[in-house]
């Protein structure tokens, strides 16, 4: 059917909508205000109010006369949700005034995810010295199935609540906190790689040439410079392949990085998840992955659980006719690489992911890698747009595959499985804290009760940790820790206690 825009200029014949405004108002928000944030949300994300599928909110303003005009203007249904349903959706920023007007944290946040899909928008207010409107905007997919399998792979009942966009540096854009969110190394770059990125600034006026830092990259994983394709960081490299791949099954095994999912979907393409079990500590069962899945994605080790997978187990996912992504991001800091898969030509249909920004302090410059048989690599250089990699991410990538970098790496590695072990001693001393283990990436993952409010007093107190509940997997009783320092992690562990206690 057609609808027209709210503002009356003309109509256009819309695609399937699929976004969910949620909403939340005050008795006697006007529908000036409450217009203007909806649409100022739409274009804060991109989308045309004809995208729109409904406006959502909680049964209690089912008759609010602002809300029910807006959904008239849009042209939309005005969906109302009991508030206990909308009290069991996560959602990524709580607030306790909501609680004790509606029953839920966040009425528009709830109400635009209560039907599964992924937030575009977080809770926006209206201006103004006393907000009286809220708007969150959410994205249905096409439904995102669970896979359960024997043993270690369980179905999850509602998969869309998770905000796949929300990551570490969300947590620390406020000035003056202790960051154990990012999972970057400290006190990195270090100064000799400043030095050659600085130095490779001489040459901005010439069109970047990849050639020499590839090359160092195929010799680095004794592979031929026909298997390596130089990218904008890690992520990048998910976003090629869910242009380039046409895949019949897409399995994505979490709890991991949540890009390679939210790439797949911007894409287009159907996905399923198997969701691994904290019981055994999210150990990956080759069999729990279906058989049939011609694309596999799988990180190790697994950000955020930490855990490393064999990499026998990981071989045997690999097969004739099937894509099996392995995310090493995170691989240079496990002392030895053990259970690396990169550098392996033997397995068919083989990619590994690899990035330079956790290890190095490059999150900004942005440079990773991908390492496959040529042909995949020819389909992705395509989806590529022209000179994607810049100079001085370029003159970083031939520098950080050095020997010299690469002992460093290994020392650092070395120091940050003893900085773990430190820290995991330490919460192992808390009680009511459960800590996955065995841990191997540079960050652990922890469960606790009201993880949320723990979260927000450490904050108040100087400290920014991961929340978990984003991750498919996952739910509000997760927090990621960052490894650092001992000294740093002595304060932490203060504060940790102090939030804990009774009362806090």
């Amino acid at each position: 059917m057609r609808r027209s825009h709210p503002d009356g200029a003309g109509s256009v014949e819309p695609g399937p909508p699929s976004v969910v405004v949620g909403v939340g108002a005050r008795r006697g928000a006007t529908v000036d205000v409450v217009l203007r944030l909806v649409l100022d949300t739409l274009d804060e994300a991109g989308l045309d109010p004809l995208e729109v599928a409904e406006l959502a909110t909680v049964d209690g303003k089912s008759e609010e006369p602002a809300l029910v005009e807006v959904a008239r203007k849009l042209g939309v249904p005005l969906v109302t949700h009991p508030a206990g349903r909308l009290a069991g959706v996560a959602v990524p920023h709580p607030s306790p005034a909501p609680v004790a007007a509606a029953g839920t944290p966040s009425v528009a946040e709830a109400a635009a995810l209560a039907g599964g899909g992924e937030l575009l928008v977080p809770k926006r207010k209206s201006g103004g010295s006393a907000a009286t409107a809220t708007c969150a905007v959410a994205r249905r997919h096409a439904p995102v199935a669970a896979v359960s399998g024997p043993a270690t792979a369980t179905a999850t009942a509602c998969p869309g609540v998770h905000d796949l966009r929300h990551h570490g540096d969300a947590e620390v854009r406020d000035a003056g906190l202790t960051d154990l969110a990012v999972n970057v190394r400290t006190g990195t770059p270090p100064a000799w790689l400043r030095e050659r990125v600085a130095a490779s600034l001489d040459s901005l006026a010439a069109y970047p040439d990849g050639r020499r830092a590839r090359e160092a990259v195929a010799g680095r994983h004794g592979l031929p410079v026909e298997r390596v394709l130089l990218t904008a960081g890690a992520a990048e490299a998910f976003v090629l392949l869910a242009r380039a791949l046409r895949p019949r099954r897409a399995v994505v095994v979490h709890p991991q990085f949540t890009e390679p999912e939210a790439a797949l979907l911007d894409a287009g393409h159907h996905v399923e998840r198997v969701l691994l079990d904290a019981a055994d500590g999210f150990r990956l069962d080759p069999a729990t992955v279906p058989e049939d899945a011609d694309l596999v994605v799988v990180g190790n080790p697994t950000n955020p659980t930490s855990a490393l997978h064999p990499a026998v187990s990981l071989a045997a996912l690999a097969r004739p006719g099937r894509t099996l992504v392995v995310d090493e991001a995170f691989m240079d800091a496990v002392p030895g690489e053990r259970e690396a898969l990169a550098g392996r030509q033997d397995l068919p249909g083989l990619v590994v992911l690899r990035s330079l920004t956790k290890t190095w302090g490059l999150a900004g410059l942005r440079i990773g890698y991908v390492l496959a048989e040529p042909g995949l690599l020819t389909e992705l250089e395509r989806a590529q747009p022209l000179w994607p990699v810049s100079s001085p991410a370029l003159a970083a990538a031939e520098a950080c595959v050095e020997p010299h970098a690469l002992q460093e790496a290994e020392r650092a590695a070395g120091r940050i499985a003893a900085d773990r072990a430190h820290l995991l001693a330490g919460l192992g001393g808390l009680t009511g804290v459960h800590v996955v283990e065995p841990a191997e990436g540079p960050f652990v993952l922890i469960r606790l009760a009201q993880a949320a409010r723990v979260r927000e007093r450490l904050r108040a107190d100087g400290f920014a940790v991961r929340r978990g509940d984003t991750f498919p997997g996952l739910g509000p009783e997760w927090l990621r820790l960052a490894v650092r320092d001992r000294t740093t992690t002595e304060r932490f562990l203060r504060a940790l206690r102090d939030a804990l206690a009774p009362g806090a």
